[in-house]
């Protein structure tokens, strides 16, 4: 199964709460860090969500 590496690129500070949860749910914390996830729905709406601080590499 594909791949995707997410990097969190803006702070969530100042984000509503929601956007704060899905950004740990996906196992970022600091800005600049990394996680690699499976490419699949749940993750892809999960990213959806919080676009506008993280960047998404498809590997």
């Amino acid at each position: 199964m594909a791949e995707i590496k997410i990097t969190l690129v803006k702070s969530t500070i100042g984000a509503i709460p929601k956007h704060k949860k899905t950004v740990q749910a996906l196992g970022l914390r600091k800005i600049n860090s990394s996680v690699i996830q499976q490419d699949n729905v749940a993750i892809r709406g999960m990213v959806n969500q919080v676009s506008h601080l993280v960047k998404v590499e498809e590997i």
